[in-house]
């Protein structure tokens, strides 16, 4: 039996060691200071990105990769073999990167084995997900097989992104400059998930850092089953932002598996560098 082949973008935020570790294809987005142009995850690294971030006096720019880029990718792949590959992208709620690697699996010749999976997510939220499908490949399971696990994981996935100031979601025209002004005065935290169309939303907003994280505990009580689930803590700048949240995570849950991530630069430029995210999922074969 042929081993499948996974394929995704840089905004999944898996750390580079684990991809490599387990062989995922990389298809990266651009991230644009003026006209500086880098490669996401390849050019420029998650800590350069938030220092430039901080500095720049205007947001920057994000682009999907081109059809051709994807095309690139998956030649290589299904040229050199019979192996299938499952390509597994950022929400197209949010970026055509999907669309622009459905394009590309319509270019290539008859007979290429190409499976293109919009997550309806973002950040580690399917990058989870694209972990699971490269374990299950590892181990040897079909493509029928991981596409059912990656849409079951993604059915029961469950995420949460805290924002630590509004300062970013003013500059990229989410909220307005007075409802900014007067969150930031009333030291709001703006609660985000990502709704089941692919879309970011604002879930609560609540009074101070160490409240906010209590909430989202309350919301996952109510989101999740009594499974054991998996878990990720994202962060931006500093793992010490992510630590509490990681220990009311074990203190509350039975967390079977844990890992920290990094929140790249396509989430982290609407977000700004204090956020903090949980990904947690009903446990399956994910890590």
């Amino acid at each position: 039996m042929n081993q499948v082949r996974i394929v995704t973008d840089s905004t999944a935020d898996i750390p580079a060691e684990l991809r490599e570790s387990l062989g995922i294809e990389l298809v990266p987005l651009k991230v644009h200071f003026g006209m500086e142009t880098y490669r996401d995850q390849i050019d420029l690294e998650t800590a350069e990105f938030f220092e430039k971030l901080v500095a720049s006096p205007e947001l920057p720019t994000t682009s999907q990769p081109s059809p051709v880029e994807f095309l690139e990718t998956f030649k290589r792949l299904t040229d050199a073999s019979d192996d299938p590959v499952v390509s597994i992208h950022l929400s197209s709620g949010m970026s055509g990167t999907y669309q622009s690697a459905q394009l590309a699996k319509t270019m290539l010749d008859e007979g290429a084995d190409v499976t293109v999976i919009d997550s309806k997510s973002a950040s580690y939220g399917f990058g989870m997900l694209v972990v699971a499908a490269a374990k299950a490949a590892r181990s040897g399971q079909s493509k029928e097989q991981i596409i059912a696990l990656v849409e079951r994981m993604r059915r029961e996935m469950k995420l949460y992104f805290l924002v630590d100031t509004l300062e970013f979601l003013q500059k990229g025209g989410r909220i307005g400059k007075a409802a900014a002004l007067v969150g930031s005065l009333l030291n709001i935290k703006p609660i985000l998930s990502i709704s089941d169309a692919g879309i970011v939303y604002s879930v609560d907003k609540v009074r101070g850092q160490k409240k906010a994280m209590t909430r989202i505990i309350e919301l996952l009580k109510h989101d999740l089953s009594e499974r054991p689930i998996d878990i990720a803590i994202a962060y931006a700048e500093s793992i010490d932002n992510a630590k509490p949240l990681h220990d009311l995570m074990q203190e509350h849950f039975t967390v079977e598996s844990a890992r920290y991530t990094r929140i790249g630069a396509v989430i982290g430029t609407h977000t700004g560098p204090g956020v903090v995210a949980v990904f947690a999922c009903p446990q399956q074969v994910s890590g």
